[in-house]
């Protein structure tokens, strides 16, 4: 599996895109601000061909460039129903402070072909097979997406570190037992590729990140 990633140009977003090998077609996670100049010398230098792109969840800085992408080439969006409306109107998933930023001077088209994701999918696009993990906490439709022993974890996980819960659709209770459920569960040689921030693995986190010892020793009851 190929995977070419690179930051934008804001928040560092990590932009990835995935593919069976170079001279393929390929997917593209998280296409935030500023990266359509990027992401085109990517998928030259590769020789790929964008089939979809797959969006982690609704947050401006992973989504900003989808319909761009995604209408230069007639593709298709995906993203978890719980988040879809962030793709309408991306100011529902910012901070004050942030909508006061991006609210008035916010152009914003959502893609013609947006289609949902769900906990358990596996998505077959471009020679690929990618799992659906649904794992609420930063947003209510985060998800991560999982492919041959690599996890593109979105703002789920970091290195040392977790996704902010104190956003519109945050839940610190809701991210520890996402992280119960779907992260402690992924092998130890599991790669995590982040939505910032440089990789890692899932037997590194679950020795040093707190967030991680914490939601192995909550309690289920209350949750």
């Amino acid at each position: 599996m190929l995977v070419a990633g690179f930051p934008a140009e804001a928040f560092g977003t990590n932009c990835f895109v995935v593919a069976p090998a170079p001279g393929e077609q390929c997917v593209v996670i998280d296409p935030g601000i500023g990266v359509t100049d990027r992401l085109d010398e990517v998928l030259a230098e590769h020789r790929l061909q964008p089939a979809a792109v797959l969006l982690t969840h609704g947050h401006l800085d992973h989504t900003f460039s989808v319909t761009p992408v995604c209408g230069a080439r007639g593709i298709t969006a995906y993203i978890h129903p719980d988040d879809g409306e962030m793709l309408k109107d991306p100011t529902k998933g910012l901070s004050t402070d942030l909508t006061a930023l991006f609210g008035g001077r916010l152009t914003w088209t959502e893609p013609d072909d947006v289609a949902p994701l769900e906990d358990g999918l596996v998505l077959r696009i471009a020679g690929l097979e990618l799992t659906v993990d649904h794992a609420p906490g930063h947003t209510r439709g985060s998800v991560m997406f999982r492919s041959e022993g690599t996890c593109f974890s979105g703002d789920v996980l970091f290195r040392d570190s977790i996704g902010r819960t104190d956003l519109p659709g945050g839940s610190m209770s809701q991210m520890l037992a996402s992280l119960r459920d779907k992260v402690l569960t992924l092998p130890d040689e599991t790669v995590v590729l982040p939505g910032h921030g440089s990789q890692t693995t899932i037997g590194r986190e679950r020795a040093r990140n707190p967030y991680l010892r914490e939601a192995a020793e909550a309690p289920r009851k209350g949750w």
